[in-house]
């Protein structure tokens, strides 16, 4: 990671930073009400608030400021605890609204209550000026390793809940943050490897596959893990991971099919498909999208499309091979939800949720709670489904349950939502959709294969949408922030975001 770039160095040593105590302020800082900040609601929607509705700073005053004593936070260390802190949520993929509310809550704890958060997918900016007169300190840092531990991202915000309850020191604060990244996976990697294969072996089960199409979709995930592990390794780009890595699925579906096996050979490849689909990442793009924050939005879209156009080719290359020595294929009838019955799909889904869970590094202790919210939101979309709902509402709905069902048991346990939802969501990805656009562009079917794949991308913007639109209604559950008063009630600085 980049150094973090300070326009001042610290005045004071890191021994004579002042405790984050309940009411601690600096001394040149104005009076603060006796009303608790924390403690009443939990500190994402607290923050929350003061993002979207009355403005996240104070007013700066236009007076000079009056001379500082010699004990005071050190603005510049403040400022680093926060960047890092705010650096290690947004690259566990927690959305940009989140992180900025993280950044000030860690600010606001330890008195500098006038700080301007920037966030984007790749850097993140901290700003904080005392007062018109005296220059801004301002501190970045840049976002260039992304990796997926929900145990670590769990950690975090468990940090960030103890600093705005006023319970660590400046320096307890960083040596709990260096702890954090320190700490180990909580699972060996012979193990993710394996959930990948397990992903893909339970998934062409709900899509109608028997024992000999799952076994050889988890020997085709397992192979197509292990090459993009090795071109990890060296260091080459995600997008031809992501080529290499659908390859073996198809390749496997192809020789099924040469052979005449009997079996339903393309569940081989939608399985595959819903190991490699980067669902986590197109949530985080829609909810920061929903949020305001368009240019990380953006940015992460712009990350799912190379992604899923990865994807694309890597099959496509195998389907057109064997189109090209002879292998027929059919468009039609590929995905069967009633090959199997519903309470084998129904365990499949949780046990989806459950390996998905292991792969993105959720504690074990909310793995049971995964699998039920896989089951869960399964079941609600084929009652939907049955009852003569369409696809996208289906998903919609399931979803939107998940998020809310996620986002309160991330309050009550006051930690982040992703753990929760997330593994939830990973039966309902649109794997077979997205197969057959594919199976039909590579045929030639235009027309059909371009519809498929317009058809996957409403079901993935549903999904994304629905866990949203979730997250939002837990905050009418949940209790509201304790309002201002006293020297706290300021006028709400001009937004700078919608106007």
């Amino acid at each position: 990671m980049s150094e973090q770039h300070s326009r001042h160095e610290p005045e004071e040593p890191a021994d004579e930073v002042g405790r984050a105590r309940p009411g601690a302020r600096a001394p040149w800082e104005p009076e603060r009400s006796a009303t608790p900040r924390s403690g009443a609601s939990p500190w994402q929607d607290r923050l929350r608030t003061q993002l979207r509705f009355s403005g996240h700073t104070a007013s700066i005053p236009i007076v000079p400021a009056p001379e500082k004593p010699e004990a005071g936070p050190s603005v510049p260390r403040v400022l680093d605890l926060a960047l890092r802190t705010g650096e290690l949520l947004l690259a566990s993929g927690e959305g940009g609204e989140d992180v900025e509310a993280a950044m000030l809550g860690i600010t606001d704890a330890y008195g500098l209550e006038r700080c301007q958060p920037n966030v984007t997918f790749v850097a993140i900016t901290l700003s904080y000026q005392p007062s018109l007169v005296e220059p801004p300190v301002t501190g970045e840092r840049v976002v260039r390793r992304r990796a997926v531990d929900y145990t670590r991202l769990d950690e975090a915000h468990q940090l960030v809940e103890a600093i705005t309850r006023s319970e660590l020191t400046l320096e307890e604060a960083y040596h709990r943050l260096a702890d954090i990244r320190r700490n180990r996976h909580p699972y060996p990697r012979p193990l993710l490897l394996l959930s990948a294969g397990l992903i893909a072996a339970f998934a062409s089960v709900m899509v109608g596959g028997g024992p000999i199409v799952a076994v050889a979709a988890c020997v085709a995930a397992l192979i197509g893990e292990r090459l993009a592990q090795l071109l990890a390794e060296r260091g080459v780009p995600e997008f031809y991971q992501f080529v290499l890595a659908s390859m073996p699925a198809a390749a496997i579906t192809v020789v099924m099919i040469k052979l005449g096996a009997g079996i339903n050979p393309y569940a081989v490849v939608t399985g595959g498909l819903f190991a490699l689909l980067p669902g986590r990442a197109l949530v985080a793009a829609v909810q920061d999208g929903l949020t305001g924050f368009y240019i990380t939005a953006a940015a992460r879209l712009l990350e799912v499309f190379y992604l899923i156009v990865g994807i694309i080719v890597g099959i496509s290359i195998v389907l057109y091979i064997g189109d090209q020595v002879g292998v027929k294929f059919t468009v039609e009838g590929t995905f069967n939800l009633n090959g199997n019955p519903r309470f084998v799909q129904l365990l499949a889904a949780g046990a989806v949720s459950l390996t998905f869970a292991v792969l993105v590094q959720v504690r074990r202790v909310l793995l049971p709670m995964a699998a039920a919210g896989g089951a869960v939101g399964w079941a609600v979309f084929q009652v939907l489904r049955e009852a003569g709902a369409a696809p996208v509402l289906a998903t919609a709905v399931a979803t939107g349950l998940l998020g809310l069902l996620g986002q309160l048991l991330a309050r009550w346990h006051g930690t982040s939502a992703l753990p929760y939802v997330i593994p939830a969501i990973g039966p309902m990805l649109p794997g077979s959709a997205m197969y057959q656009g594919m199976l039909g562009l590579a045929l030639g079917h235009t027309d059909s294969g371009w519809r498929s794949l317009v058809n996957a991308a409403s079901l993935a913007l549903a999904l994304a949408a629905g866990v949203n639109v979730g997250s939002e209604a837990a905050r009418f559950v949940l209790p509201s922030p304790p309002p201002r008063t006293g020297r706290e009630m300021r006028p709400a600085s001009k937004r700078t975001r919608g106007f």
